[in-house]
């Protein structure tokens, strides 16, 4: 179906006071991201000819995260009605959609905004298009009362509610899509005559039936339109999108062993066939091909595994690693800026950093590259099928050829030749007799 052009407001002005922060409440954190981001992120498949993003005074962080999407400054904090006013600039002339959204609503998606639009195109070619939900407890939400036809009648305010109308399980979501030509008409007739003295944005549909203008509604579920005022409704929020992110991952062909424990950020990226095991957590930038397995207590940021390679237990994959295929990763391994080359093995107690690990290379347990000198990073290169001895310091920059073996417990400050050995420790001296001379001392 072919939709007319779309704009799209997030008020995002609120100041969260009952978050009790310094940050906005519209950037706190939701499987890693801002909120915000993650409704512009549902936003952004519409392809909206106009955005803007309604913030308060002294928000540039704000600003600064929803980059490059415009905002506007709501000078004074008087309502939803005024806030979609401080928009007018960039919608004035505007004659198709306006969807109105919250920041602080963060799991809203694409497909029932897409719904919305639909609604508002339908013959009846209501003004204004409401989202609404049925909570299992509609407590003191507001009321959504629709006429026998199913159109959209009022927005009833439950302190402003009789008991007929507050048995109505039809709740407002706030979110909405107004006709673009008559959102003006609609928001110059709002006043402030109520107990708050504030402009309230659903005032639209009952001036919009008044001047004979259909009104409709579309219904999304209560975890969609959950919106988050304190920290434990932040918590809650960050339930309910894992679980979404655990069902599309389990969807696509990745097997979750104990799903609930599982953390994913919204651009995880998992081939088919990947297990994942206990309390792994996904951090932003990772991508795992086909066939990978992933053990218990992983954490992965920033990081690409290859087919067939297995990762873990207790390994931890910083920004820049990048593991071959067929390649291994074992306990205690961290690896940071890294590149294991296809079947390559690290399988315990290691530190990679700033370094390139070729095929079949073997990097035995203990072993660390010592990448940092105080003032730079150097690169450590290790060659195809090298070996590298349990408790090795490779001190780079440094380079270890093709099929070389670095004996246990050295520390290598220079090259070493392809299919060289080389050892370099302190020498090996024994006293016989010494040990057992020393506990007879200490137990004089």
């Amino acid at each position: 179906m072919t939709h007319p052009s779309v704009a799209v407001v997030v008020l995002a002005a609120g100041k969260g006071t009952r978050m009790k922060s310094d940050l906005p409440k519209v950037l706190h954190p939701l499987a890693g991201q801002p909120m915000i981001v993650h409704v512009l992120s549902a936003v952004a498949p519409l392809q909206p000819s106009r955005v803007a993003v309604v913030v308060g005074p002294d928000m540039e962080n704000v600003g600064r995260a929803v980059a490059p999407v415009p905002t506007v400054v709501q000078t004074r904090q008087l309502g939803t009605a005024d806030a979609v006013r401080a928009a007018s600039e960039m919608l004035r002339d505007f004659v198709g959609d306006v969807i109105v959204l919250y920041g602080d609503t963060p799991l809203i998606t694409t497909e029932t905004m897409t719904r919305m639009v639909e609604r508002r195109a339908a013959p009846d070619n209501p003004a204004v298009v409401v989202l609404g939900f049925r909570p299992v407890d509609p407590g003191a939400y507001g009321r959504l009362v629709v006429s026998p036809a199913g159109g959209l009648e009022q927005i009833v305010e439950y302190v402003d509610a009789s008991e007929t109308i507050r048995s109505v399980g039809l709740c407002n979501a706030g979110l909405m899509v107004f006709d673009g030509r008559r959102l003006f008409e609609l928001l110059d007739h709002i006043d402030d005559n109520n107990s708050k003295g504030e402009y309230y944005l659903t005032d639209a549909v009952s001036l919009a039936r008044a001047t004979g203008y259909a009104c409709a509604v579309v219904e999304a579920s209560e975890a969609e339109v959950m919106g988050v005022n304190c920290r434990a409704e932040l918590a809650e929020a960050e339930k309910l999108i894992q679980k979404r992110f655990r069902r599309a991952a389990m969807d696509n062909g990745a097997t979750l062993t104990d799903p609930d424990t599982v953390y994913f950020s919204p651009d995880t990226k998992l081939g088919r066939d990947v297990v994942v095991g206990p309390s792994v957590v996904f951090g932003p930038g990772v991508t795992i091909a086909d066939k990978v397995e992933i053990k218990a207590f992983c954490h992965l940021e920033g990081a690409t595994v290859a087919d067939g390679a297995t990762i873990g237990p207790y390994a931890r994959l910083r920004p820049g690693a990048v593991i071959g295929p067929a390649a291994h990763v074992g306990n205690f391994v961290e690896i940071k800026n890294g590149n294991l080359g296809p079947g390559a093995k690290v399988n315990h107690l290691t530190y990679i950093g700033d370094a390139t690990i070729g095929a079949k290379a073997n990097i035995g347990a203990g072993t660390i590259t010592c990448n940092y000198d105080g003032f730079s990073k150097s690169k450590t290169e290790i060659g195809d099928g090298a070996f590298i001895g349990s408790n090795s310091s490779l001190v780079a920059p440094v380079k270890i050829g093709s099929g070389a073996i670095v004996g246990a417990g050295s520390v290598v400050v220079k090259d070493v030749e392809a299919n060289a050995l080389t050892v370099a420790r302190g020498h090996q001296q024994t006293y016989s007799g010494w040990a057992e001379r020393f506990r007879a001392a200490k137990k004089k």
